[in-house]
């Protein structure tokens, strides 16, 4: 189980093409974390763009010293793309290539299904040495996903997928059972991948947007982690002014964190009548940022917020414009 204090806070190493940064956890989302990890469940968090959701789950995976896989799913995603895909066109170009050779060259290891099979992120989180192994066979499989340090296949793994609701219902449909059986069949290996035996079982975090409304079967077999922004304006105010100081502490002080916060509260606000995309903790975090690398001191920070806060905070259009 996921054991740290209330508030805590750690640092999340680069990975693939993840920065680096922190993460603080709050006791709403270890609570969650470790019923889906003792239930055996997936964990689905629901929540606005640039809340936090996917780090949630790489967080989880460096806390839990556990190897960290991610899939994002689109809108022509289906289940068997996260668990191994088949390089038909890398075989064919293969047979064309031999075919230009004459017969010297052994047709038949040369084109074994084998040499053309590479392992999803299923495959990967439910059996690590066999996806690797079958990764050494392809000529054609991408890397082996990257161990932070400390994280060990050993100790399991955290499976992250995406934006689910991009996908149309078969997907999550039939991560039910591939799930639930803790296997699935590979049609070139001649038997299923399967969890490996006296190995925790995976976490796997799986994020929405609400785009799409999911199929209530899948709903019922998910934990469910609402993350949500406070409502109030001091208490967003309040809890965006102490993130800041968390990623920016240093180089932004709190008077400047403030006047970042309070105007994103107000075309927050605006958009939020309008019914338009409204601005969140990435924006508020992106505007920090910029004023960081723009300016050094409070000062010029503060003057720099004036011209450069509606690039951030207006997402949506101006009424007479």
């Amino acid at each position: 189980m996921l054991k740290l204090d209330k508030n805590k806070k750690i640092n999340l190493p680069p990975i693939g093409s993840w920065p680096e940064t922190v993460h603080e956890f709050d006791e709403k989302s270890i609570w969650a974390i470790n019923a889906a990890l003792t239930a055996e469940r997936p964990l689905l968090v629901r929540g606005e763009p640039g809340i936090g959701k996917s780090q949630l789950a790489r967080a989880a995976a460096v806390a839990l010293k556990r190897v960290f896989i991610s899939a994002v799913v689109h809108a022509r995603s289906e289940c068997q793309d996260l668990q191994w895909d088949f390089d038909a066109v890398g075989r064919l170009g293969e047979a064309q290539a031999l075919a230009a050779c004459g017969g010297e060259v052994k047709v038949k290891e040369s084109l074994d299904p084998l040499r053309f099979l590479n392992p999803g992120p299923l495959w990967w989180t439910f059996n690590w040495e066999s996806a690797k192994r079958q990764s050494e066979k392809s000529i054609t499989s991408a890397q082996v996903p990257e161990k932070p340090a400390g994280c060990d296949p050993k100790n399991g793994s955290v499976l992250l997928i995406d934006e689910i609701d991009k996908a149309d219902a078969d997907l999550p449909n039939g991560l039910l059972e591939t799930l639930g059986n803790g296997a699935f069949s590979v049609r070139y290996i001649g038997g299923p991948v399967r969890r490996e035996k006296d190995m925790p079982a995976p976490l796997v975090v799986i994020t929405t947007n609400e785009e799409r409304e999911l199929p209530r079967a899948f709903l019922r077999r998910c934990m469910v982690l609402q993350m949500r922004l406070a409502e109030k304006e001091d208490e967003l105010i309040t809890w965006l002014t102490k993130r800041g100081q968390i990623h920016f502490g240093e180089k932004c002080s709190e008077k400047v964190r403030i006047k970042a916060a309070q105007q994103l509260w107000k075309d927050r606000c605006t958009a939020l009548k309008q019914n338009q995309p409204a601005p969140g903790q990435a924006e508020y975090l992106d505007i920090l940022r910029a004023l960081s690398r723009m300016w050094a001191n409070e000062a010029g920070q503060l003057e720099a917020l004036k011209e450069i806060k509606d690039f951030a905070f207006k997402k949506y259009p101006e009424e007479n414009g």
